[in-house]
């Protein structure tokens, strides 16, 4: 916990020097930050996505982060996320060990950072969400915020010096995230998901960047005077 109160300082001044950061929506992550369970629910394009949001929250309280394992087999990356708080996870192989103890942290109050896409998308859109992150706020009756990262880029991937927004929406209210027919499990999964995704679509309809419109190259005056248009093919001038 010491290394993480030094390390995020540093993290947030080197990171707005080489990225312009804008915060959207910080009242949002305020309101549940209360001693209540809560998730955040973040879209997933580069790997320092949870830095970037824990440097917009700039919170002294550490979150819990589910990364995927691969990060973790760098010793120095592997390293730098257990201090920001981050927990690795095994996809696709049912890690319940893993889930059931983020599931425990939340109940207690730690705010837990979860990219419901399970792994990063490649043009920078919303791809395919999975069921972890509404299991484990329907399980710790967490409240969920959506989370949306935007990058100014034409890719919508993360380049240097490119300016990053992070927006923050309302909260789903954790009653609206309970299982409470497990004969409907599916359904209301399904449900879930589709309202986190209208959410994570709305912030970036919301707060993208503007793009700018292709400039015209103007015809001045006189070249339209000395290239006069040319006369439609079938019909005949007047004789002067």
């Amino acid at each position: 916990m010491l290394l993480y109160w030094i390390i995020l300082p540093i993290v947030w001044v080197l990171a707005r020097l080489v990225w312009r950061i804008e915060v959207i929506g910080l009242e949002n992550y305020k309101a549940v930050r209360d001693g209540r369970a809560f998730v955040i629910a973040s879209n997933h394009i580069a790997n320092l996505d949870p830095v970037f949001i824990a440097i917009a929250v700039m919170d002294w309280r550490r979150m819990c982060v589910l990364a995927k394992e691969e990060l973790f087999k760098n010793p120095f990356i592997g390293w730098f996320l257990r201090c920001m708080g981050a927990v690795s996870i095994e996809r696709g192989k049912g890690d319940t060990v893993t889930l059931e103890k983020v599931t425990n942290a939340c109940r207690k109050g730690v705010g837990v950072l979860i990219f419901p896409e399970g792994t990063r998308t490649k043009n920078g859109k919303l791809g395919i969400l999975k069921s972890g992150a509404f299991v484990i706020a329907a399980s710790a009756g967490a409240d969920m915020l959506p989370c949306r990262i935007i990058y100014n880029t034409k890719d919508g991937k993360l380049h240097l010096f490119c300016r990053i927004r992070v927006v923050f929406g309302p909260a789903i209210p954790a009653a609206e995230l309970q299982i409470t027919d497990a004969g409907h499990k599916v359904t209301a999964l399904r449900h879930m998901k589709s309202r986190l995704k209208e959410a994570l679509e709305l912030l970036l309809e919301q707060n993208a960047f503007d793009v700018q419109p292709a400039q015209t190259q103007s015809v001045p005056p006189e070249a339209a005077v000395q290239n006069p248009p040319a006369v439609a093919e079938g019909k005949r001038q007047p004789n002067p």
